[in-house]
């Protein structure tokens, strides 16, 4: 059951900023708090208090709470008004639906002179005979009773009738008390009965080596070795028999049925903690050693093969605020893999490429992730045409393919196969070497040339 703590006051008092001793209205409602206590110390400036709705037993610990205007205890366990006097300020009060039977105990509201509202229906005293003539007899500052206003003419008559009506009143009261008395008694003894069973069948439960199989054949056959989770038929019986059996309206019952609901609440939340599943790990590698395409992120992608560059290009839509710390890569010969804040986004490539020579960037606008994985096949140029080498998966194939294309490939022609218009100086071998040409010399033209013309005009050649 609740208590009231300074956690869950400072919890309700959000308003407030959480700061409790200069708070002016707190609402407790629904909590299941048996006890009144802590408040007058801890929120001296209350104004207005609501704890409707809980299993409050008796008014106490607010007599300290001087500016209190409004304080509502509807729907909880209290038999008695008392411990008010110190409520200087206090207007409205309600008390509805509660256990009070003693009615003469509202007369220790008369030192509350601000009080105008008073409400008490549903109490067992509403139905005394008089009740009201003795309420607006009694506390003559009242100004409405049960949300019915008081006339003045009805506290004059109830004024002249307060003896006769008091005697009643406590007549009423004195045969209440008798049956309260009773009752509590009764309900005292079951709660003994049922303690005794519990530890009975707990005592047959856990000490005695056959009590398994004696409640083994109790149990219905659909039950006996069957799913854990499911709820005995016993079990179902003895829920069925607590709401269907008869109860009296009294704090003690109202205690029991919460309770069974508390335990009903717990046996729920263990069944559901055992149906809890731990989720399997996203399977990324097939029993066969495939790769599989996985996209549990959920981001848009676009796989480019580049082919004038000889590269795969990934551009992975990464969310563009996410740091990048959250983003872990991994790329392998034949796919590759991208886990986003614990996501695995995993793609088959259409071809092997090089991890080691791939790189991965962000873009700084998109923030988007491109990854470019160069392929294993390289591009070997000769001349002004481009032939692709063959692919080779094996490291022999691959350390030939890059010595081939460090070293100088020469041209080696057979002049008996082929014919050019001029094949004089290739030839094979190192024996015989191709001649040199010699430039042919410049003729500058003499004056003594016949065809020389001397003309002053023009500047001598220097």
């Amino acid at each position: 059951m609740g208590r009231i703590t300074e956690d869950l006051i400072r919890r309700n008092a959000e308003h407030n900023d959480c700061v409790i001793f200069s708070l002016e209205e707190l609402s407790l409602h629904q909590q299941e708090i048996e006890r009144l206590e802590h408040i007058d110390r801890w929120c001296r400036d209350l104004k207005i208090l609501y704890l409707q709705n809980n299993l409050i037993g008796k008014i106490e610990n607010v007599s300290k709470l001087k500016k209190l205007e409004y304080l509502n205890l509807a729907l909880n366990n209290i038999e008695k008004i008392e411990n008010l006097e110190g409520c200087e300020g206090l207007a409205k009060l309600d008390l509805t639906v509660n256990f009070i039977g003693e009615l003469s105990s509202v007369k220790s509201l008369q030192h509350n002179v601000h009080l105008r509202e008073l409400f008490l229906m549903g109490n067992p005293c509403a139905d005394f005979e008089g009740y009201r003539q003795f309420v607006v007899a009694a506390l003559q500052q009242l100004k409405w009773l049960d949300g019915k206003e008081i006339e003045r003419s009805e506290r004059i008559q109830a004024l002249q009738n307060f003896p006769e009506i008091e005697r009643q009143i406590r007549e009423q009261e004195k045969a209440y008390c008798l049956r309260r008395a009773k009752d509590k008694k009764e309900a005292q003894r079951k709660l003994r009965e049922e303690h005794e069973d519990r530890e009975e069948e707990s005592r047959l439960g856990f000490d005695s080596p056959t009590s398994a199989e004696s409640k083994d054949h109790l149990q219905a056959p659909e039950t006996q070795g069957g799913d854990p989770n499911k709820k005995k038929l016993g079990d179902i019986e003895d829920d069925l028999d607590f709401w269907n059996k008869p109860s009296l309206f009294t704090p003690e019952s109202r205690l029991e049925t919460l309770r069974h609901m508390e335990k009903q609440r717990k046996d729920r939340e263990k069944l559901s903690e055992k149906k809890k599943k731990v989720k399997a790990p996203r399977t990324l590698i097939a029993e066969d050693g495939r790769a599989l395409n996985v996209n549990e992120p959920k981001l848009d992608f676009s796989l480019k093969d580049d082919e004038k560059r000889n590269q795969i290009t990934l551009d992975l839509a990464v969310y563009r605020y996410m740091d990048t710390s959250l983003i872990d890569v991994d790329v392998q010969p034949t796919y590759v893999r991208v886990t986003v804040k614990g996501k695995p986004f995993q793609l088959v490539l259409p071809a092997e490429v090089k991890p080691d020579s791939s790189s991965a960037r962000r873009s700084q606008t998109t923030g988007h992730l491109v990854v470019c994985m160069p392929k294993v096949g390289e591009v070997v140029t000769g001349g002004q045409r481009a032939s692709r080498s063959v692919k080779s998966t094996s490291d022999s194939g691959r350390e030939q393919t890059q010595d081939r294309s460090k070293r100088t490939e020469k041209l080696e022609v057979d002049p008996s196969k082929h014919s050019f218009p001029d094949v004089a100086n290739i030839v094979q071998g190192e024996k015989h070497r191709p001649r040199r040409v010699r430039p042919e010399p410049e003729v500058i033209p003499s004056e003594e040339d016949p065809d020389f013309e001397d003309n002053p005009e023009v500047p001598p050649l220097i």
